[in-house]
């Protein structure tokens, strides 16, 4: 049964990794079960025989699945199959798909589908690592068309040291958290975040985690050379020479004519009126352009006009330094910002930078608004996070919005990562802290525009951040001889370009970095000049945002609910609770306040009123610690005998005001002084050592006869 399994082992860092084929999934193009520890992953790559009619892109599907089964867990709440992808799975699918995509080779349109399942799971082997190294494997061994391998790592920094692939409960100690995937010769794909930490270091970590990859990739040659097929022909579509030729001769003169134009909607403009015109001559002059009558002429002169701008922009900029907008490779666009633009949230900004604008809200709130994340790792509670919304009207669409997409979720992650290293610590701010960016137009990254308009909403709601953040997207042109950076990039020079390269951070160093490429990688120089250029526009971003907002707003707005805590000993907290949450609730209801304990016996309690916050406070210490002698209360008089008045402190608590303690009068019936139901001013006299409460009232106020 077991015949054609084979496997291979494979040093990586200070763990062994194993890869296995032969023996699953055999009915897979490819398949391979990588396993480090107690975690194994299955990976199956497939493609489809037959292109689509009128597929004009690359279909790549890839899809990461937990399995709860992995690590002996049920899933929580009443669902109990694992369904629709969560959030973390979704940004674990792009951390494989974006190194994969630009080794296929190019013209590829066949559907392909890398499916990755995470069958056994414990701490000692990231599944996450083990199912790019899967992915790369299996479409190595088979016979799709791939011009790889490659392999992924995560680096971490713990105690000065730079570690590979971490243990699960390392993390928490590392200052630096970097996913990447590369091949022997270039880096493909950069993600990751940093505790503030110079950009030399983070160049570090990414050339010690390329090394390190270098190793294992060997052992995917080896796989290659015993069990690898011979990959599947295919004709790519050839460009049709002619039709470039015409169109050239034609229309480049209306083609350098949009390209010059500025604003990014009136380029759109004349970019789809030189379409339409391409369209209208194809139709009449079709044999010209190497084309049939029976041909889709709109779909031609579209795909056309864009191959021919995309090579105009790209040479414009290697062989001239010439931008759209004339601006130089390494200028940023000009910055407007703004804050407290809404009146309700807690705190707002606006951000433009050139045709991309965010405008950004902070909502504070108490621990029942933190975002609990169940996943086979454990459960995670996250007391700060950030929400992306591109909205179509963003870039002048007329279009319904139908959720969020895996692109939204990732740029989302971005900035969340490039804000959460500079929160302040729980013991100077203890609330719960939601960003949401709102993308109003878009014409290049969106994603870092969210970052500088988080840091200003944030400063603006009064959060104390370590230092403002700013981040910035670079590009990359190059022939393969030559390479050209670029600063600020537009929606357009992402499109033509060959890098989109994020840095995200506060003027001492990065909090969170990205990188994407269309080619087949990177060399070390590319990357140390994109992030020292980089760091320059950031620092310009940073002094932009300055001269609008440099540090948080002294008080919070007003709608900010303040937080007051005090704490009980943890044998107590049941008492503070109440039978079925009976004692809580009530304090809660009385005093218009969410109360939220801590394991430690940290009580928060939370309002718009802080006198009613303190009197709450006041009203549960009470209840839990007991009164004290010389405390002063309003209580309520429950009931009368002929030697004095039992009065209730707090609901439970209760004592005895003597008839001597009544009044400076001879009081000779109690009841000519009070009532039940009467409250009236007393203070602790006494108490003895069964508990017992002795109250006074004419030491806070005499009691006067009745009239």
């Amino acid at each position: 049964m077991n015949e054609n399994k084979k496997t291979w082992k494979a040093k990586y860092g200070d763990q062994e990794v194993t890869f296995e084929t032969g023996r699953l999934a055999k009915q897979s193009d490819g398949s391979v079960l990588v396993s480090c520890g107690n975690t194994s992953v299955l990976v199956c790559v497939n493609s489809a025989r037959e292109v689509k009619d009128g597929q004009d892109f690359f279909p790549l599907l890839v899809e990461y699945t937990e399995k709860f089964y992995a690590a002996g867990k049920f899933l929580g709440g009443y669902i109990k199959r694992e369904g629709r992808p969560s959030t973390a799975e979704i940004l674990i699918c792009r951390l494989i798909d974006r190194p994969l995509r630009p080794l296929f080779p190019e013209g590829y349109m066949f559907d392909t589908v890398v499916t990755a399942t995470v069958m056994s799971y414990g701490k000692e082997g990231d599944p996450e690592v083990l199912a790019s190294l899967g992915a790369s494997a299996a479409l190595a061994i088979s016979d799709i068309p791939f011009n790889g391998p490659m392999a992924a790592a995560k680096v971490g920094r713990i105690d000065g040291k730079l570690v590979l692939n971490p243990a699960h409960d390392q993390w928490i100690n590392s200052d630096i958290e970097i996913s990447m995937a590369a091949s022997k010769d270039a880096i493909l794909m950069v993600e990751g975040e940093a505790k503030i930490v110079p950009e030399k270091e983070v160049l570090e970590a990414i050339f010690f985690g390329h090394d390190a990859i270098r190793g294992i990739i060997t052992t995917i040659e080896q796989m290659v050379k015993e069990v690898g097929h011979p990959k599947r022909p295919f004709v790519s579509v050839a460009p049709n020479k002619t039709l470039m030729d015409t169109l050239s001769s034609k229309f480049a003169t209306q083609a350098r004519a949009a390209i010059s134009l500025v604003p990014k909607m009136e380029r759109q403009s004349a970019v789809a009126a030189l379409i339409k015109s391409v369209k209208e001559d194809m139709k009449t002059n079709f044999a010209s352009y190497g084309l049939t009558e029976s041909e889709d002429f709109g779909k031609k002169a579209y795909k056309a006009v864009d191959e021919f701008m995309y090579n105009m922009m790209r040479a414009d900029i290697l062989n001239e330094d010439k931008r759209i907008g004339g601006r130089k490779l390494d200028q940023v666009r000009a910055i407007e910002t703004e804050v407290d633009v809404l009146p309700v949230p807690h705190g707002s900004s606006l951000f433009t930078r050139g045709e991309t604008q965010v405008l950004a809200t902070v909502t504070l709130g108490g621990q029942k608004a933190s975002l609990i994340t169940d996943r086979i790792v454990g459960e995670t509670e996250d007391k700060f996070y950030l929400h992306y919304n591109f909205p179509p009207y963003s870039v002048g669409e007329a279009r319904g919005t139908r959720g969020v997409g895996r692109r939204e979720m990732g740029h989302g992650n971005l900035a969340e990562r490039a804000i959460k290293a500079v929160l302040p610590g729980e013991d100077k701010f203890s609330y719960t802290t939601r960003v949401v960016c709102e993308v109003l137009e878009s014409n290049g990254s969106s994603s870092m525009g969210s970052v500088c308009s988080g840091s200003m909403a944030l400063f603006d709601a009064g959060v104390p951040l370590v230092a403002p953040v700013a981040g910035i997207a670079m590009g990359l042109i190059t022939d393969g001889s030559k390479f050209k950076i670029l600063t600020d990039i537009l929606g357009d020079e992402d499109h033509l370009g060959d890098m989109d390269f994020k840095v995200a951070g506060t003027d001492k160093g990065v909090t969170a970095i990205q990188m994407d490429i269309k080619i087949t990688g990177l060399t070390r120089e590319i990357v140390e000049k994109a992030i020292e250029q980089a760091r320059v526009g950031k620092l310009h971003i940073l002094g932009e945002m300055a001269k609008t907002i440099a540090a948080p707003r002294s008080e919070y707005k007003s709608g900010v609910p303040k937080v007051l805590s005090f704490t009980i000993p943890t044998d107590k907290i049941g008492a503070l609770i109440g039978p079925g949450g009976k004692n809580i609730k009530a304090l809660q209801e009385k005093y218009n306040v969410t109360m939220e304990i801590e394991e430690t016996g940290r009580v928060k309690v939370l309002g718009l009123d802080k006198a009613e916050i303190q009197k709450c406070i006041d009203f549960a210490d009470l209840q839990i610690n007991g009164p004290k002698i010389g405390d002063k209360y309003d209580a309520t008089v429950v009931t009368i005998k002929e030697y004095g008045a039992f009065v209730d402190l707090v609901p439970g608590i209760s004592g005895l005001v003597h008839v001597s303690e009544l009044s400076d009068d001879r009081v000779n019936d109690v009841n000519d002084y009070v009532s039940e139901g009467d409250i009236i001013g007393v203070e602790v006299i006494e108490v003895d050592r069964m508990g017992r409460l002795k109250l006074s009232a004419k030491t806070v106020k005499p009691l006067t006869k009745k009239a």
